[in-house]
């Protein structure tokens, strides 16, 4: 067998298709796609069942249901049955026996059945070379933990698609794989490159930073060989995939004309992080995250970046930093952005007719991210906040070994990780009325004795949005302000707080740390109590978006996908291209008229 692919082999590929059919059945039970129909009545966990689109094929599980329809399933439970004859749990086949009923268009079937089998290749080799368990983890640096994360997304069930991507390529580029690599560095002609950054980053100050001075000399001299001059160009970082399997093909007439010139590769060796197209400078972790455009489809988009963005792209990262520099509230918390302080960006002129949001009008950019080292203190260490929701495979939650390892009780440990994370989006939605996508790849914790004290928040400019229609936003930031209902605007906690990340934290709290699914949401009560509390300057605004309804529309994430693998949300309006269906029962909605809320008034006075 090839070594390259030694593990694609017959046991490892059972447990990770069945793991995956756990996680599809979880999930969709979860998007209300998948109605299963319950045989037994047991104290914890009920034996369940779903039949395929065609009556023929029968799956029985043992599961539990938690808070917020969350549907925690015993992985070796899963039986597959065909006229009562036992079969192979097979996730692709799970997916065209249900093709109905995840609606998922003829067109699009055979791009999401690549991305199910990728997701399942990601799997296998994460299976078969996991160097650490959760209990070791919990001591590790911050990237032995952002490469050993197992699950991906957790909503989302073809989560590590990256089409595109050869067998090698994975082996190269894929952040479980932990092989560090150099990138190439290009020179686009100012015709149709343009160079933006806030004033602390100019052109030359950051190219002396991440090149150095040899390199840049070296650099420089390529282009004095060729008879071009300097000044008329910008140097850019590019993906060494995006360069041979893009670029030289779609700007071949860019490159023959001079426009674009290759001028080699860097010196530091790159990371390649979650967000697969964000790299984390190895060799000197202090410098810049360098963010590229890579153009592999993966989760419902191609990966690219938009020259367009990019522009304002520093211009936001301004101010965002000038609106919270300066708010009391946040700084004592610790809340920080890491600012996306300069970009670069090509216009692909052979294809602007073709619009901005093709993904062919995206292909060559990338932008500078602050590095979290420069942030901490050395006696903090940061972490992926994706980390609070991994398991190993021996089924060890590092969630709970963090916790074990603070010499903290869960009690406490929660209580301090609300505060440094919840509180402050809290105050930037009711104060602001500005939301971030605080999922946990988009969070670094920060930690002391591994306990959270604060959050550095990143992705800030693609994906912050702001509600409000009364705060000034200037001519580059303009394009973050989102009209819509007071109903969509607080959903965007429920959703991606309490739906994408909460509901996952209080299942393995009460599975693996036997600590109650009821208490996890009644400390998160009590966060929204504090803060409220300490700001009744916002009480029209608590009244306004109020977290303690009954109950709050159910956000279909892979709904989205199963209907356009392609492109699952429309960028103009990412909000109207949600799909809604039902409703779920709001967790902390008991706490409401409880005792706990005057006893948080007196304490926060």
């Amino acid at each position: 067998m090839d070594s390259t692919i030694s593990y694609i082999e017959p046991k490892t590929w059972s447990i990770v298709n069945k793991l995956l059919v756990k996680k599809a059945i979880s999930e969709f039970s979860h998007e209300l796609i998948f109605i299963p129909k319950k045989h037994t009545n047991k104290e914890i966990f009920n034996t369940y069942s779903i039949t395929s689109d065609n009556g023929k094929h029968t799956y029985y599980f043992d599961a539990r249901k938690f808070e917020l329809d969350h549907w925690y399933i015993e992985v070796e439970s899963i039986q597959k049955y065909i006229n009562e004859q036992e079969e192979t749990v097979d996730a692709i086949r799970f997916i065209t026996e249900f093709q109905k009923k995840l609606q998922i268009p003829n067109g699009f079937l055979a791009t999401y059945l690549e991305e199910i089998t990728s997701t399942l290749i990601s799997s296998a080799y994460k299976y078969k070379k996991q160097k650490f368990s959760s209990k070791e983890l919990a001591y590790k640096s911050f990237q032995e933990i952002e490469h050993a994360m197992i699950e991906g997304h957790p909503c989302f069930v073809a989560n590590n698609g990256r089409i595109g991507f050869n067998i090698n390529d994975y082996e190269k580029y894929a952040p479980e794989t932990d092989n560090p690599f150099k990138i190439y560095w290009i020179a686009g002609h100012k015709k149709y490159a343009t160079y933006t950054a806030t004033e602390e980053f100019g052109y030359s100050k950051l190219l002396g930073s991440e090149l150095g001075e040899n390199k840049l000399k070296s650099f420089n001299e390529k282009l004095i060989s060729l008879d071009l001059d300097i000044a008329d160009y910008v140097f850019m970082p590019v993906h060494p995939w995006q360069w041979n399997n893009k670029l030289i093909h779609v700007f071949a007439g860019d490159i023959a004309n001079q426009n674009i010139v290759f001028l080699g590769e860097s010196d530091d060796e790159f990371s390649a992080q979650q967000s697969i197209r964000t790299l984390f400078n190895k060799t000197h972790p202090n410098k810049l995250y360098t963010k590229t455009a890579l153009s592999i489809l993966n989760m419902g988009f191609v990966r690219g970046l938009s020259p367009y963005y990019m522009k304002s792209t520093p211009h936001i990262t301004k101010w965002i930093n000038n609106l919270l520099k300066d708010d009391t509230y946040l700084t004592t918390n610790g809340f920080t952005m890491l600012g996306e302080v300069a970009t670069v960006g090509y216009h692909n002129h052979y294809y602007e007719a073709l619009g901005k949001t093709n993904p062919h009008n995206k292909m060559l950019s990338a932008l500078w991210r602050e590095s979290p080292y420069t942030k901490i203190t050395s006696d903090q260490e940061v972490v992926t906040m994706a980390a609070l929701l991994h398991e190993d495979y021996s089924r060890t939650s590092l969630l709970v070994e963090f916790i074990k390892a603070s010499k903290l009780n869960v009690n406490t440990w929660i209580e301090k990780y609300l505060k440094a994370y919840l509180s402050p989006l809290l105050h930037c939605f009711y104060k602001y009325e500005m939301v971030f996508m605080p999922h946990g790849e988009n969070l670094i914790l920060v930690l002391e004795n591994q306990v959270p004290v604060y959050v550095l928040m990143k992705d800030i400019t693609e994906e912050v949005i702001v509600f409000n229609e009364e705060i000034h936003l200037p001519e580059h930031a303009d394009r973050l302000f989102t009209k819509t209902t007071d109903k969509m605007k607080v959903l965007s906690i429920f959703t991606d707080v309490f739906d994408c990340i909460f509901r996952f934290m209080a299942q393995q709290l009460e599975t693996y740390g036997g600590f109650l699914e009821d208490n996890f949401w009644e400390l998160v009560a009590d966060c929204i109590y504090y803060y409220q509390n300490e700001h009744p300057e916002l009480t029209t605004k608590f009244e306004k978006y109020n977290l303690f309804v009954p109950e709050f529309d159910r956000c279909c994430l892979n709904r989205l996908q199963l209907s356009n693998t392609k492109q699952m949300l429309s960028l103009a309006d990412p909000i109207q291209s949600l799909k809604l269906e039902g409703v779920l029962k709001n967790p902390i909605a008991k706490y409401v008229n409880k005792d706990i809320k005057k006893e948080v008034l007196i304490e926060a006075k």
